[in-house]
């Protein structure tokens, strides 16, 4: 049965879920969370996105994102794919980390109180899984859920997180440390529900639908899909799926590199696949930004797309002296 598109469009909100690979550990100690919420920091600052809430459970993880450019895509490939390649090579293991696709439900933020269960879906995973601490047991027990940023300091929240439209669905017209304890002493209440099986919530449509609205809201989102796989038969969804953040990201990069280095496009493109300076543009722009191969292999004419692997890897922790000094030079394209 043929996949369907992704609902991709600017100011999208999503519930992204995501499990091991036959429900495997995809994190075996904090030092992997830590490295997963780092890659998730990167995520937001490569694509705009902005996150509204996750948890990370042993086997799997769940977050609450915001699109400002329709690139859910490309942004969740470069991320899983990344999380991926770092953990294989902290734990010197190779093979998938992740279950096949990742689920999104897209959120309708605008009417009736979507957000605010979804908020509380995500936020409640500790709870209903069991893993909370203490007589009575605590969310706050819990490290790593973003409920920690939320009822904790603003000025100790990570900068890609967003709290107000969260508070905002239950009420609360401005963020205090009133609306704060406000916030915790409700969660932690249907916390302890969940852990003695008393919650009255209905889940379900979090758990297996594809989108959360009103009538309107899916059929618009119904639309959007029929026209995503009407787009996929002319064999043109993969162009649309080329965003405009993503782009301007890569010219903008490639425009400083070739600055930086001293040589013209033209110059550039004549040059081997192999050469140290289309190498170290490769790697510039493929480290910053989330673009597909395809543009990279027509913009430098870097031949097959193996090449592009191949300088990542010269690049990633370069031997020769060539490289070595290239690499510092490209550094300051991203200042």
């Amino acid at each position: 049965m043929p996949r369907k598109p992704r609902i991709e469009f600017a100011g999208a909100f999503y519930h992204i879920l995501s499990r091991g690979d036959r429900g495997e550990p995809i994190y075996l100690d904090a030092d992997d969370c830590r490295m997963f919420l780092a890659t998730v920091a990167e995520l937001c600052d490569r694509t705009g996105f902005l996150l509204h809430a996750y948890v990370l459970m042993l086997n799997h993880y769940h977050l609450l994102l915001e699109t400002r450019e329709a690139n859910l895509v490309a942004g969740m490939k470069w991320f899983q794919g990344t999380y991926t390649q770092r953990f294989n090579a902290r734990h010197q293991v190779s093979g998938h980390l992740f279950q096949g696709r990742y689920k999104s439900l897209v959120i309708d933020p605008g009417s009736g109180d979507y957000f605010r269960r979804v908020s509380d879906y995500i936020h409640l995973n500790p709870a209903r899984a069991g893993l909370l601490e203490g007589s009575p047991p605590r969310l706050v027990s819990y490290p790593w859920s973003s409920f920690h940023e939320y009822i904790g300091s603003p000025g100790a929240r990570p900068r890609y997180l967003r709290v107000e439209r969260v508070f905002k669905s239950f009420g609360m017209s401005r963020e205090d440390s009133s609306a704060r304890k406000q916030y915790k002493n409700r969660l932690e209440k249907k916390a302890l529900e969940a852990t003695e099986g008393a919650d009255g919530e209905d889940w379900s449509e979090i758990r297996h639908g594809w989108c959360l609205g009103d009538e309107d809201f899916r059929r618009r989102m119904g639309e959007l899909i029929e026209n995503n796989i009407h787009l996929h038969r002319r064999e043109s969804y993969n162009g649309e799926s080329l965003r405009n953040h993503d782009l301007d990201c890569a010219v903008q990069l490639l425009q400083k590199g070739l600055e930086c280095l001293d040589i013209s496009l033209p110059d550039l493109r004549r040059l081997k696949q192999s050469h140290p300076k289309k190498q170290g543009l490769v790697w510039l722009i493929k480290g910053h930004c989330v673009v597909p191969d395809e543009w990279l292999l027509k913009r430098l004419e870097m031949g097959h797309r193996s090449n592009i692997s191949r300088a990542i890897s010269a690049f990633r922790s370069p031997r020769d002296y060539e490289r070595i000094a290239l690499k510092q030079k490209l550094h300051i394209c991203t200042d």
